[in-house]
């Protein structure tokens, strides 16, 4: 073991707290042992047929699982996790059976087993599926953690020593041939400074600044000098948006694991879909199509047989198998090719370790979204590299640390956050294209010391010129509910808060912003086809709250042709995205001037900064005005004519 180790062990020791947290609130989900209660909990699907078996990749099946009823009723199964078959039949004699989710739809899964036959009680009915508490990321971020600490005399012990500012990271000579037309100066710089670095280099990138297309302009670079590079991301939805984007470049890419949206271009660029395009598959599938033939005879002889029978069933089983391990060489051939020919691997952390990936070392790893990341996440690709690129904005978002104890002895600490303090290795992007300076200026200052510039395609716009549409030639508006008595709730069971009275003011601000934008009432919009029509945000830190208006606008008529236009989600549902129009409800009121969520002001920073030409905060005053950070900005909007009152909406 190597010195200077102590901050990688306190971190195996913040990682274990975590998972037992994390177990904890996983079996408070299981606290009583009622199907109906897990269902409403969203962590058990009851009842379900089996729609459909088949031999997946490997030799083990694939069998697709569908809601027979409460369709559509909220969940929280996801690609990549873990579940478990069973059976709630008292006259089968069943076990459960475990898989990984594989393809998701609103009401159906499909589940990749490690078995080559479904067991009899399958057959027997009454089937349902329960999420399984999955332990695969915290023992790959631990063994990722043990191989840091225990690195000596290699590039894992140097790239440590570097992140740890032990040793200085080196470069070479910036190449200034390097200049990517429709670049901007400093993305031209963040990835000149990519070419150059041996060890790390990091893209520093505030909201709307262009970070995902210079971390594509930078991969593009790298690989006419490098056959293969690793990218990753903690973030499914990152990983697919590169996929998409390396993919119109012309680059190959493999995006290993569970997509999180189901677009043509991410599903084309899967391993699945990779295999099925081979000209050798229709070979694969006729070798499974037999196997699957001897199975389905050697499944005929049920339960009670004599010893021919058996000797029968026992004959079909190896034929079964001798097939599928011919399959299974010329599958490991196509699997093998596909990772030879892709020029960029794109995947989760986790899924780098994974069984595919055990022999592969890169020369380059690119990490979006690091920032992020749990720092023992994050060693898990670097220990696969030789040199580690950066991207993300330590203002934003932070990683979710479920434990408190975890999060305040230092887990929450990211590599990146670290590594920003290292002299000369980050380039600020420092132009951004999304909003109206009035909406950029406050975080700029708070957040970039005011290095932020507004591209001039961007800096006066607004929703209209019109001198006389108040509401929308104007890019800023804090609507001040102080002296209202507009007093937040608390639902008893979720433990989250509401504030109804507000989010009903927030829904007559947003039917008057958009009488005005359309010169009728909101209801009368979709007949009018000369205006473009606008993108809208509700941003709330509480999801009771969310829920609140997201029932105002589905019950209201008025906001019927809209509907499809506007999103409601909390701060982390909007992260990475822009809207023309985000309103933010603060929800706190209270005379105790707590503010709870709102005291996170990275997550307040994400919210600040998703609106195109159009911002609305509702909030009291004096709740919030006591934290230095709301202060300052109650000072802002009064110094830029945006304060108003919300009498001046109640009538």
């Amino acid at each position: 073991m190597e010195p200077n180790t102590e901050r990688l062990q306190l971190l195996r020791k913040l990682l274990k707290i975590e998972r037992e947290e994390d177990f904890a609130q996983y079996k408070v989900h299981f606290s009583r042992n009622n199907i109906n209660h897990r269902r409403e909990n969203g962590v058990t699907w009851y009842p379900i047929t089996i729609s459909n078996v088949e031999i997946g990749l490997g030799e083990y099946l694939s069998i697709d699982i569908e809601r027979t009823t409460n369709h559509n009723e909220p969940h929280k199964f996801s690609g990549g996790k873990i579940a478990s078959l069973f059976s709630n039949n008292n006259n089968t004699e069943s076990g459960t059976l475990n898989g990984t989710i594989k393809v998701l739809g609103p009401n159906k899964i499909r589940l990749s087993l490690n078995v080559d036959e479904l067991p009899d009680w399958c057959d027997d009915g009454k089937l349902g599926i329960n999420l399984l508490f999955d332990e695969t990321s915290y023992k790959e971020m631990d063994i990722a953690l043990e191989k840091v600490i225990n690195a000596s005399h290699n590039r894992l012990a140097h790239l440590r020593d570097v992140m740890y500012e032990i040793k200085a990271p080196v470069f070479e000579k910036t190449d200034a041939s390097i200049h990517i037309t429709g670049l901007n100066q400093s993305q031209n710089e963040a990835v000149r400074k990519i070419i150059a670095a041996k060890d790390l280099a990091i893209i520093h990138g505030p909201p709307g600044t262009g970070k995902t297309t210079t971390l594509v302009q930078a991969i593009r670079q790298t690989l006419f000098s490098e056959k293969q590079v690793l990218v990753c991301s903690s973030s499914n939805t990152a990983v697919d948006l590169l996929t998409e984007k390396l993919h119109r470049e012309g680059i190959s890419v493999l995006r290993l694991g569970n997509p999180a949206r189901i677009s043509e271009v991410v599903l084309m660029n899967t391993l699945d879909a990779k295999v099925a395009a081979h000209e050798s598959y229709k070979d694969l599938k006729s070798y499974r199509k037999t196997a699957e033939e001897y199975f389905r005879m050697a499944g005929k002889y049920k339960r009670t047989f004599g010893r021919e029978e058996r000797e029968q069933r026992q004959l079909f089983y190896q034929e079964a198998r001798k097939i599928l391990k011919d399959a299974k060489v010329l599958e490991d051939y196509i699997i093998s090719e596909q990772f030879d020919k892709a020029q960029v691997i794109a995947c989760t952390p986790v899924v780098s370790s994974g069984r595919m990936m055990r022999d592969r070392q890169f020369t380059t790893v690119f990490i979006d979204e690091a920032a992020q990341a749990l720092e023992p996440m994050c060693w898990i690709p670097i220990s696969r590299s030789n040199r580690v690129i950066f991207a993300g904005d330590h203002f934003q978002l932070p990683p979710t640390v479920k434990s408190k104890k975890a999060e305040t002895e230092g887990l929450k600490e990211t590599l990146f956050e670290n590594c920003m303090h290292i002299e000369n290795v980050s380039v600020m992007l420092n132009t951004q294209y999304r909003m109206n300076q009035q909406i950029m200026n406050f975080s700029n200052m708070k957040f970039y010391k005011g290095n932020l510039i507004a591209d001039a395609s961007v800096k006066e716009t607004v929703l209209s010129f019109d001198p006389n549409e108040f509401l929308l030639n104007t890019p800023l508006d804090f609507i001040d509910t102080a002296g209202c008595g507009y007093n937040e709730i608390v639902n008893p069971e979720s433990l989250s808060i509401a504030n109804p009275e507000e989010g009903q003011l927030l829904m007559k601000h947003l039917k008057l912003l958009l009488e005005q934008h359309s010169g009728a009432s909101p209801a009368l919009q979709i007949a009018e086809k000369s205006k473009k029509r606008i993108t809208i945000g509700i941003i709330s830190p509480y999801k009771e709250q969310v829920q609140y208006l997201t029932n105002l606008v589905a019950t209201d008529e008025e906001f019927e042709a809209y509907r499809s236009h506007i999103a409601i989600k909390t701060v982390d549902g909007f992260q990475g995205q822009e809207r023309d129009i985000i309103y933010i409800s603060m929800v706190r009121s209270n005379d105790q001037r707590e503010i709870g969520f709102l005291n996170d002001i990275r997550r307040m920073n994400v919210a600040l900064t998703r609106a195109k030409k159009k911002l609305v905060l509702i909030g009291d005053s004096a709740t919030i005005g006591n934290h230095p950070f709301y202060k300052d900005f109650l000072d802002y909007v009064e110094a830029e004519g945006a304060y108003k009152s919300a009498w001046e909406y109640v009538m």
